[in-house]
Order: structure tokens, then sequence, then C-alpha cells
């Protein structure tokens, strides 16, 4: 008797031998029933069954050595869609969910083991069964870590933008209360220094708005009008000198750097850099923006350690940071969300943005065209 006869000729026991295994395999703390592990087993396995039955060709075995979709047949892929779907809805853990396939796989060798056939089809049945359970279950395992995500990044950007109101009233509060003569002057300090620290913590929470936004398919929100590129830098470089007073920021910035841009999202392009060499490099800092017909370029560079070709490969990737000593981290850029927020904007602009770092120092170039429609 083939395996995919005999799992469907013993569906019954080996569904109920599955499901009493894996109960003790999850502890007492498993939050389904009996009947929840035995529905899923049963469907899980028709499928592998059905699928065993099927020809395989080579480059469909080679799909499944590698857990790519396409390896199987397409009601064992909605199957473990489905399953992934079902366990994450029902609290189950990501462990929970292999322990699940590790006591489904035992239970069915363990019962086949006793079956009288020869060793070259058990064999053959052993790898065929083997392929379908890896199979379901890397792409359980893969449609269950996509739906944690999106509901991780949903809960960021609903977080981040709650925050946004709060801080929108610490913001506005310090400035109504700068505008009170009496004030002394160390109170007046201490306002400054909570009107810093709620501009830091608005541009954190705009990173993480953005990247929420970024992750569930959406498009960076843009506004295009004409702007001048050069009084952007201006105005870049100054907030920068205001939240970190050491910096050593130098302008070398062309005039007649107009183009349609989005005036806050450049900002926050170049003040993101410009965080990024304050807290990363050494010694002075210059931003350079010149003018070609139909684009602009500006450039932010510093001198210190050059970046590695590992880290440079992955520099724009969002959560990427570079460990800091305490005496350098700064608010704003602690999460690693600035350089990929400033990848989106430039590529939103229809631009582009990359680093060249060497032992001379570091330079981040973006190109900006001066007008182009916004990528959809």
């Amino acid at each position: 008797m083939s395996l995919s006869d005999f799992i469907e000729a013993n569906l019954d026991v080996l569904v109920d031998d599955w499901a009493e295994f894996a109960s003790q395999l999850m502890g007492h703390d498993s939050p389904l029933t009996k009947r929840e592990l035995q529905n899923s087993a049963r469907h899980i396995l028709e499928r592998v069954a059905a699928d065993m039955r099927l020809n395989q060709t080579g480059a469909q075995q080679k799909q499944k050595s590698r857990g790519e979709l396409g390896g199987g047949a397409a009601n064992m892929t909605k199957a473990a869609l489905l399953h992934a779907d079902d366990r994450l809805d029902q609290g189950f853990t990501l462990d929970h969910v292999v322990a699940e396939f590790r006591a489904l796989r035992a239970t069915v060798m363990h019962r086949w083991q006793h079956t009288s056939i020869d060793p070259l089809t058990a064999l053959n049945e052993t790898v065929r069964f083997n392929e379908a359970i890896d199979q379901v279950l890397t792409e359980s395992i893969r449609r269950y870590s996509v739906r944690v995500g999106e509901t991780r990044d949903r809960f960021t950007g609903v977080l981040a933008h709650d925050l946004r109101s709060p801080l929108g009233a610490i913001m506005n509060s310090t400035e109504f209360l700068l505008q009170d003569d009496t004030l002394s002057a160390r109170c007046i300090r201490a306002v400054l220094t909570i009107q810093r620290s709620a501009v830091r913590m608005k541009r954190m929470v705009d990173d993480l708005l953005d990247f929420a936004r970024t992750r569930l398919g959406d498009t960076l929100p843009m506004h295009r009008s004409p702007h001048d590129a050069a009084r952007l830098c201006r105005d870049a470089c100054e907030e920068v000198r205001a939240s970190y007073p050491q910096a050593n920021i130098a302008e070398n910035i062309e005039e007649d750097l107009t183009g349609d841009f989005d005036d806050d999202r450049i900002n926050q392009l170049l003040v993101n850099l410009l965080v990024n060499a304050v807290q990363h490099g050494e010694g002075s800092i210059e931003l350079t923006a010149t003018g070609e017909v139909d684009r602009v370029i500006i450039k932010v560079s510093n001198k210190g350690k050059p970046i590695s070709k590992t880290a440079a490969a992955n520099i724009f990737d969002p959560l990427v940071r570079t460990p800091l000593p305490p005496e350098r981290r700064g608010t704003a850029a602690n999460i690693g969300l600035g350089l990929y927020i400033c990848k989106c904007t430039a590529e939103a602009h229809g631009g582009s943005i990359s680093v060249n770092s060497e032992i001379s120092g570091t330079v981040f170039t973006v190109t900006l065209p001066r007008s182009l429609k916004i990528k959809s």
C-alpha cells in the first residue's frame, strides 16, 4: 500500500493520534481544543495525500526542497495558507505551528513503518511525504510571519498617528510660553529644551508613520510645488545646528535650484542625512548643492571611520542601526528609519540616493529631478 493510500485509509486513526500527540507537545496552555486540532490535521493530510499522487517533475521537486511556491498542488498551498490564518486568529505562536507539523510527521511515520512494503518504495514514499509536509510547513510559516508583520506595522502606524496630537500640543504650548515676557532666563532655557526635544520626537513619530505606510503597501504622501532647493538646504542646516549646537556644518550651495519638490519631505530627507552625519561622522560636515539643467544634486559628506561594504549594501534598509557610544546617541535617528525614509522620499520624487564611503570620508548623494510626475 502506498503511503498516500495508507493516509486516506487510516485518516481517522492518524488524526486522533496526531491530535493527542500535539496536545501533549504543546502543554496545558494550548489555545486549541482537540476537535480543532483534528480538523486542521484532517484538512492537511487530505491535501498531502492528493499531492503525493501527482506526477512530479524535477523542477517541482527542486522548488519544494527550497521552500518555494509552485512546487506542489495549488490546493495544498491553499491548505497551508488557511492553516496559518486559522492558527494566528486562534492565538497560536509560531513555535506551536512548528510543533504541530513535527507531531503530524511523527504520527504518520510511526504508524506507516509497521506496514509491509519493499525498502525502495518506502524510501520514495517517505521522500514525497516529507517534501509535501515541508512545503506546507514552509508556506504556513511564511503566511504566519507576513500576517504578524502586517499587524505590527498597523499597530506602529496607529501609534505614530495618535502620538502626533499630544506632541503638537506640547510644541504649541512651548511657543505660547516663549511669548511670556515674565519668564526668567532659566525658565526660557527649560522651555527651549522641551521644544527641541518635542521636535526630535516629532521627527521620530513622522518616520514611524512613513515606515508603516510603506510597509503596508502605501506610498508616501507627496505635495509637490515650486520650491527653491537652496533655501530648503539652508533651512535644514539651521534646524540641525539648533538641535546639535556642537555640529560644524559647512554649506556650499549654488543659487537657482528651483524645481517641483515637496518642501516638507525634502526638509525631512536633508535633516535625516545631516543628523546621521552628526551621529556617525567626525569633524566638520559639508552640505553641497549644485544644479544641472534637469536636476538638482545634493551631497552630505563627513569625515570618520568608513562604512564597511557589507553595511553600505544594507544601509537604506528599514530598522538597520549602527551602534553608537552613549555620548553620541541622539533622539531622532536611533530607531534606524532615517536613511530608509530618505530613500523613499528620493524615489517618490523620481530621484535616487546613494552612499560612497572611503578612508577620506563618507558621502551621501541625492539626485532630484527638477520636474517629474510622482511615481504611483
